[in-house]
């Protein structure tokens, strides 16, 4: 296996007209490490996943991943090349099961397209066999396998985060982007995360994660790399990180480091 770390971004820069959302921001991800990326609302954090995971073009810089330089490349084929992410907002098909929101996420990593799915070929039934039971392991994984059939607007909203990541799984990714699942998580449903993240790293996924709930950073993350105003102004070991004088002053003083 290579030692070259499995997602390299640099000097990446988004701006939107006069505002520049992310700036010159530079970082990369082991393979194996769990890397968090936290700063206060409007640090420019989401962009910054946004244009990794593909869902928006840079303004400049490069994105590698697997030595592969996929700048500006599109969400569907950064999932084809083993990146998966999930979203801050959940943005699952309310009016389908559990089961097969996992299953339509999976397609996107498929290849026997319509004509195949028409014809019924052998080929198609075989694919389809494998998305079935990829569907059900992932869900399996995020303890929601007896909740499959379950519509997902019918599940709570820690279920539905689970689900996200349950997707996110299911094609089979090598980095995973995580953009705040413990939102709107009660304290034991973080623990849970806490636990599940740790099981996703131990899979030999490698994980970009960013959140606000200080716990779930300090409990997961080998690494921390913090944003202001689309900056990064410091990066280290987490005990390092919640000490760094610039990173109390800037994110909601001592109440962001015991939060």
């Amino acid at each position: 296996m290579s030692d070259r770390p499995i997602l390299e971004v640099v000097g990446l820069t988004k701006s939107f007209g006069g505002l520049t959302a992310v700036s010159d921001v530079s970082l990369t991800v082991d393979r194996g490490e769990i890397l968090g990326v936290i700063g206060p609302n409007g640090a420019g954090k989401t962009t910054f996943f946004n244009v990794i995971a593909g869902s928006m073009p840079p303004t400049s810089g490069t994105v590698h991943f697997e030595g592969t330089d996929c700048t500006g490349m599109r969400a569907d084929h950064m999932a084809r090349l083993g990146m998966t992410r999930t979203f801050q907002i959940t943005s699952l098909f309310p009016a389908l099961s559990a089961f097969d929101n996992v299953r339509a996420a999976t397609y996107r990593t498929k290849s026997t397209g319509w004509i195949g799915s028409i014809m019924r070929s052998a080929a198609y039934r075989s694919e389809e066999a494998a998305v079935s039971d990829s569907a059900m392991e992932a869900l399996r994984f995020v303890e929601l396998d007896k909740r499959a059939h379950v519509m997902a607007d019918a599940l709570s909203y820690g279920e539905q985060r689970r689900l996200e990541i349950a997707i996110a799984l299911a094609a089979e990714p090598r980095l995973l982007l995580l953009d705040e699942p413990a939102a709107g998580m009660n304290p034991e449903e973080g623990q849970r995360l806490v636990g599940m993240i740790k099981k996703i790293r131990d899979r030999g996924v490698s994980i970009l994660l960013v959140e606000h709930h200080m716990r779930v950073v300090m409990g997961v993350c080998d690494r921390v790399v913090v944003i202001d105003h689309g900056i990064k102004i410091a990066e280290g070991a987490p005990s390092e990180v919640v000490n760094n004088p610039d990173v109390i002053r800037v994110y909601l003083g001592r109440e962001a480091v015991s939060a």
